[in-house]
């Protein structure tokens, strides 16, 4: 069964950083693609950025490319979401959902639809 917990949300101020990780079990994490979303109070869930377990292939949003970067560690089934210069519009749920590998390398952004796993999410603030 696979299971997904995000961590390292918190409070931060506009231009900080942060770093979420998303620790998997249950599941190989060279054989799926993680994906973190976001979810604003009134709004739907947007992803985010995206990985590939199997060759390390990503796909970023235009909304944060160049401050958000996703990485993994499949060693210990990780994948984390280092984030820099945020801003108050970041502020939001996130979430990391997994999906079996499409076997191709990420060059688009995966259907949210495809996602049937999901952590339980981890909130950011971002505030002065």
């Amino acid at each position: 069964q696979v299971q997904l917990v995000e961590s390292g949300g918190g409070l931060v101020q506009p231009r900080g950083s942060l770093r979420l990780s998303c620790a998997g079990s249950g599941f190989t994490l060279d054989f799926y693609v993680i994906g973190w979303f976001r979810q604003a109070p009134g709004q739907g869930r947007e992803g985010v950025s995206y990985i590939s377990g199997s060759d390390g292939s990503t796909y970023t949003v235009d909304s944060v490319k160049g401050r958000f970067t996703i990485s993994r560690d499949n060693a210990k089934n990780m994948v984390y979401l280092q984030m820099k210069n945020l801003r108050p519009e970041d502020t939001a749920v996130y979430y990391c959902a997994a999906v079996p590998s499409y076997g191709v390398a990420l060059r688009s952004q995966p259907p949210l639809h495809d996602f049937r796993s999901w952590g339980q999410g981890t909130q950011v603030t971002v505030s002065s």
